[in-house]
């Protein structure tokens, strides 16, 4: 059987023209680069888990520094349910400058939790499959963005949570609430109000850090620069063809 086979296979090629000959290698040649490689693979994920953790370091680093949310695009604003509460009690003697030092005090609040986003971030990077690295790289410009929302909004508001509770009150911006609400409350003709700050100042803080990422990676992404080793630079050369 062994020798009827070899007989067969010899007999074929040489029946092959040249012109076929080259045609069929060429089609072996294109398979084996349409295979997928287990070095490129490897090196897609390693270069966008470098990526991420630079863009996640960066951004949580930057709002977590003093005035990192309230000096910046990010900063956070009160909700729309205060603004009834500060309208009516401008005129109170001790509350006309409610809203500014509310508003910092808010801020404050965010910059100290931001220092717990990155090791959350890093955890969800480590996880990427192979897939999830080429959805992101061959993706929208704000891929990994949406992909470490969907992956990491939920303990990052665990961790963010108790974080901005203990600031806000760290910062007396519990008791300056409940000082404003009470007083309101007090005025005749008016609806008590309740407005929870922390919860508030929670999802605003996340939508201000994940809106930070989004900039960092489009930096890395289109500015080539930013891509700071040979491995970034080759990983995202795929996604700029």
């Amino acid at each position: 059987m062994k020798l009827t086979t070899l007989l067969l296979s010899t007999v074929f090629l040489f029946s092959c023209s040249t012109a076929q000959l080259q045609t069929l290698d060429g089609l072996l040649g294109k398979a084996k680069k349409a295979l997928p490689s287990s070095s490129s693979d490897a090196e897609v994920g390693n270069g966008l888990k470098e990526a991420l953790e630079i863009g996640v370091s960066k951004g949580a680093d930057a709002l977590s520094q003093a005035d990192g949310y309230y000096k910046s695009p990010y900063k956070i604003l009160l909700p729309a349910e205060a603004q009834t509460v500060i309208n009516k009690l401008k005129v109170v003697p001790g509350f006309q400058n409610l809203e500014s030092d509310l508003t910092e005090r808010l801020n404050r609040a965010a910059e100290d939790a931001a220092q717990k986003a990155k090791p959350i971030f890093i955890s969800a990077i480590k996880q990427m499959t192979f897939k999830d690295a080429m959805n992101i790289l061959m993706g929208q410009k704000n891929a990994a963005t949406q992909y470490l929302d969907r992956t990491t909004r939920s303990p990052l508001y665990d961790e963010f949570h108790p974080v901005i509770l203990e600031s806000l009150e760290k910062v007396n911006a519990v008791s300056l609430w409940s000082s404003a609400t009470t007083a309101y409350n007090r005025l005749p003709f008016v609806t008590a109000v309740n407005t929870r700050l922390d919860d508030h100042v929670t999802n605003k803080a996340l939508d201000g850090l994940f809106s930070k990422i989004e900039v960092e990676e489009l930096n890395i992404r289109t500015n080539l620069s930013s891509r700071t080793s040979d491995l970034l630079k080759r990983v995202f050369a795929r996604q700029d063809k």
